[in-house]
């Protein structure tokens, strides 16, 4: 697969082995869950829910231990909040945006914003096909007002 705005191509990815029985977690599944939502509620994102699992509780994967992801269990306990990839796309605009003005003639990352605005706009398309996101969730786009 080759990446959305560079001319090279994707790199592969292994897949990690199946711990199908992991007895060194002393957790019940209801305790791996209240861990989680109370994570969630403290203002983790599920990634960083994940690291923290893994980390702290030796819990490799939540998905072979309870039967569900992260944000399965979220979704499940009523928390809600935009995608990640999504949410990781908008703070990378705002700090371009902090950049672009301080540097108003940096023309190489006023190009950088126009391709994260354009994987923004597509990423909300989807999860708005999806139901994701809000079907009125708009992104304003500001590169129109920096040049």
């Amino acid at each position: 697969m080759a990446r959305i705005h560079a001319h090279r191509k994707g790199k592969s990815h292994s897949t990690r082995p199946i711990q199908v029985n992991a007895q060194w977690i002393n957790l019940s599944k209801d305790e791996i869950v209240n861990i989680i939502v109370s994570m969630a509620r403290d203002g983790l994102k599920p990634s960083e829910i994940g690291l923290r699992l893994k980390d702290e509780y030796g819990i490799p994967s939540t998905k072979h231990v309870i039967g569900m992801s992260i944000t399965e269990v979220l979704d499940k306990h009523g928390i809600k909040a935009l995608p990640e990839d999504l949410s990781n796309l908008l703070d990378r605009a705002v700090r371009l945006q902090k950049h672009l003005s301080v540097h108003r003639s940096d023309s190489n990352n006023i190009r950088s914003l126009e391709l994260i605005e354009a994987k923004i706009h597509r990423l909300a398309k989807y999860y708005k096909r999806e139901g994701k996101i809000p079907q009125d969730w708009k992104y304003k786009a500001v590169i129109a007002s920096i040049e």
